[in-house]
């Protein structure tokens, strides 16, 4: 199947929420197939288990990650075109007084240049980037 979404951190550790949103996790279920994860999530996913202290819930999330996100999902690497597109947008966003987190703009462009949706319940954090289609998979509130 074509990618159609890259994911970002939130979207992916979902379904480890205590109660997990059940629009994300039906979402995920129809295009897991067709979804991707950026290097730099798939970094703050590993970062975020290894600093819990080891415990049944560190060894959930580490086998989460490995038995369902590294098996499911392309992780899709921050290279030279993703850098290129992600510098000419941190600059024309700092000339308007923005500063968007750098981790931010790593996943945008990931998602831009691999011409993505990216998925999100942050939409604000990305919603200054040009080009960028942008969709939260939450239930309505």
């Amino acid at each position: 199947m074509t990618l159609r979404f890259l994911l970002d951190t939130n979207v992916v550790s979902e379904p480890l929420r205590p109660v997990p949103d059940p629009a994300v996790e039906a979402r995920l279920r129809e295009h897991g197939t067709a979804s991707a994860v950026a290097a730099v999530v798939w970094h703050e996913l590993r970062f975020g288990a290894a600093r819990l202290p080891e415990s049944r819930r560190r060894s959930a999330i580490e086998e989460y990650l490995a038995t369902v996100v590294a098996a499911s999902f392309p992780i899709l690497p921050y290279d030279d075109a993703a850098a290129t597109w992600h510098a000419r947008e941190r600059a024309r966003l700092t000339a308007r007084g923005l500063t968007p987190s750098f981790v931010d703009g790593q996943i945008a462009a990931i998602a831009h240049v691999h011409r993505l949706t990216l998925v999100t319940a942050n939409r604000g954090h990305f919603e200054p980037f040009r080009d960028l289609e942008i969709e939260d998979w939450r239930s309505p509130v």
